[in-house]
């Protein structure tokens, strides 16, 4: 996340980086820096899942073409448990409070929200790394089933770690 956080502060406008000079400004533009950070990285988890979805109805279609059609269905389960953690981090609102909302984060909930935020981009991997061994199984009815289970358990578990995540940033 802190390479997000500077790649965001490096493309800060000129305006932006004069008022930081001004007493109390600073901590807005931090936040809103956190802000774009926080969805640049939503954005970068988001695409890399998205990736994988892509994959798994590659899949379902190939179960198609090869008269696997009694996988299909599960292979949708997993899918659509794709789709609902890629639609739930894409759609989310920006994240770190602002100046005058409510709810404020502070260091200590900060760190959880980056311990989540790397959890996503290890889930991805092996998301990734399941949805090969999907693709190898193909030839492999006896081990294709536990195949898409695991798709289908890493999918949950992104959106549940998500969930956590919401909960996180909204406590307070």
């Amino acid at each position: 996340m802190d390479e997000f956080f500077k790649t965001v502060t490096n493309m800060q406008d000129p305006f932006k980086k004069l008022m930081s000079h001004i007493p109390g400004f600073n901590g807005y533009v931090e936040r809103q820096n956190r802000r774009d950070a926080d969805k640049l990285l939503r954005d970068t988890v988001a695409r890399r899942f998205e990736e994988q979805w892509k994959r798994t109805s590659q899949l379902q279609s190939d179960m198609v073409s090869n008269g696997m059609i009694s996988y299909v269905d599960d292979m949708e389960k997993a899918a659509i448990k794709l789709r609902t953690f890629i639609d739930k981090i894409s759609t989310a609102p920006r994240g770190y409070s602002g100046l005058f909302d409510a709810v404020k984060i502070n260091e200590k909930e900060l760190e959880k929200i980056y311990q989540f935020d790397a959890a996503f981009f290890e889930l991805a991997d092996q998301v990734k790394n399941a949805v090969d061994n999907v693709e190898a199984s193909l030839g492999d009815e006896a081990a294709l089933p536990a195949a898409i289970r695991n798709v289908t358990a890493l999918a949950r578990l992104a959106v549940e770690t998500y969930n956590k995540r919401y909960e996180v940033m909204t406590a307070g």
